[in-house]
């Protein structure tokens, strides 16, 4: 038996008795033949971090074989602002490990993600998937590691106010059912995630909660396991998807968006890294945090101004990342601590056994689970280009790593105190400080892209069409704006709101 096709819910896993990894054309084939199924959608991200579609009716084998096969054409152009009309054609390519069966389609539907290649067939180098994909297999050849990683993804869904059951204004942490109005819907969207091959660790109700001109908002939150790092991006775009037409099927609304109103709870997009050789995980040694995850941590510290471009992407990102409040704004990590940059959250190391303390009818077991350590980024939100963050993130660990002097760089960035409480502002005006704008994020790219150009990992083009599109919200000053014009922060909201 295999514990991971052993029950599992997505029905293409149960079917052909493979994990994704391994399914092939073949596999998808029998499917299709053996369910009925009589669309396939091909999707794929593109410059504004959404999904786009090619339909394809399986009219007859033969075409089905061939799509299969070929890929199919698409205008670049329309897609990603850095490519020529006059040589705009591209391939899309299925990727068969990322097959799910649609839940939303009437008719028998499966999609598939899809690679970008060019008129020579080769790779996009400047494609969201395929940048991820190389900043992956660089960090691999230069430290003998992998690189894995997943999200937690934040946001609001909302309605005509309710004001039955009211839950206290930005106290909404964990709350259940019917204080909070949403759970059923966050739990139908896990199920159809996990079915359509979301390897999901939970989901919760989140601090956010208020209503707004007769609208009442909620936050939730779901957090996803530990995967290789591609496989997290991919389910992550898969998700927000699956939420978004699950809302639109309720008539409810949902935003990722990082800001929707000063003074309530922002939407994050927080990703934990952990560091992978031969199937065990290297972040722990002798019951601390080893070299290697403090050299990770040592190249998130220097990357993370520039981090921004690809985590923070829109003006409302920086309403989000202000002073005094749970999003950081200093460089800083430190342990379990929530006012910093780079967490290291609790790990079950500990010597007792909770779980025979709570339950004495179970054996004892004082073995530790040094597999659930992780580094946890705070900085990004929901605007965050999802593949490219997670690029970005995987040669910041590669570039801590060719630091000189990591472990120094991460002790002088270590803080233990709550730097958010007057009593520590002297550490706190010590610290350096993330970008207040996007104007401010593309300098630090521009200034840092040799870091990200390294090896061939992101292409100029990718890099220079980041910098453009930052500074093309002329936002240096938002927010002195701000002050100066409340309703702008309205504006800018409405305009985001269904940002990544």
């Amino acid at each position: 038996m295999d514990p991971f096709i052993d029950y599992n819910i997505n029905p293409l896993v149960a079917h052909l008795q493979k994990s994704p990894e391994n399914f092939t054309k073949g596999d998808i084939i029998k499917y299709i033949t053996d369910k009925g199924i009589r669309m396939v959608n091909f999707r794929y991200v593109a410059a504004d971090g959404r999904l786009k579609s090619l339909n394809f009716t399986v009219s007859n084998l033969e075409y089905l074989e061939s799509f299969l096969t070929y890929g199919e054409r698409v205008d670049g152009s329309s897609l990603f602002p850095y490519i020529e009309a006059g040589s705009s054609d591209l391939y899309v390519i299925p990727r068969f490990s990322t097959a799910y069966q649609d839940p939303f389609s009437q008719i028998p539907t499966i999609g598939l993600l899809c690679s970008y290649f060019t008129k020579d067939g080769l790779p996009l180098e400047s494609s969201p998937e395929q940048t991820l994909k190389k900043a992956s297999d660089n960090f691999t050849a230069k430290t003998g590691l992998a690189f894995e990683a997943m999200g937690e993804l934040e946001f609001y869904i909302s309605d005509n106010e309710n004001l039955l059951y009211p839950t206290a204004n930005q106290r909404g942490y964990h709350e259940s059912s019917p204080f909070t109005k949403f759970e059923e819907f966050r739990c139908e969207a896990m199920n159809l995630i996990a079915k359509c091959g979301g390897e999901i660790k939970y989901g919760h109700s989140e601090v956010g909660n208020f209503s707004l001109d007769g609208v009442n908002y909620e936050q939730s939150e779901i957090e996803f396991l530990v995967t290789p790092v591609l496989r997290a991006a991919d389910q992550l775009i898969i998700a927000k998807w699956i939420i978004r037409t699950l809302a639109l099927k309720y008539n409810l609304n949902v935003t990722f968006a990082p800001k929707i109103t000063e003074g309530k709870a922002g939407s994050g997009l927080h990703f934990h890294t952990r560091l992978m050789k031969n199937g065990d995980s290297v972040m722990i040694k002798d019951g601390k945090l080893s070299e290697e995850a403090l050299t990770a941590i040592a190249g998130y510290i220097r990357c993370a101004a520039s981090l921004t471009a690809f985590g923070n992407t829109n003006p409302t990102s920086y309403f989000r990342l202000v002073p005094h409040q749970e999003a950081p704004t200093s460089i800083c990590w430190g342990d379990r601590n929530r006012s910093v940059l780079v967490r290291v959250p609790l790990g079950w190391l500990g010597d007792n056994d909770m779980l025979h303390i709570a339950n004495p009818l179970e054996k004892e077991n004082r073995r530790g689970k040094k597999d659930k350590q992780t580094v946890e980024m705070r900085s990004p939100d929901g605007s965050a280009d999802i593949y490219l963050m997670l690029a970005g993130l995987t040669v910041a660990a590669t570039y801590g790593f060719r630091l000189n002097n990591p472990l120094e760089v991460a002790s002088l960035s270590y803080v233990d105190v709550n730097i958010h409480d007057h009593k520590h502002s002297q550490k706190l005006d010590a610290l350096e400080q993330l970008p207040s704008s996007c104007s401010q994020s593309a300098n630090e790219l521009e200034r840092m892209r040799a870091v990200y150009e390294d090896s061939g990992v992101f292409s100029p083009a990718l890099i220079d069409g980041v910098i453009e599109k930052l500074k093309s919200y002329n936002d240096s000053n938002i927010r002195e704006e701000i002050k100066a014009k409340p309703e702008l922060m309205r504006e800018l909201v409405k305009k985001f709101y269904h940002c990544g």
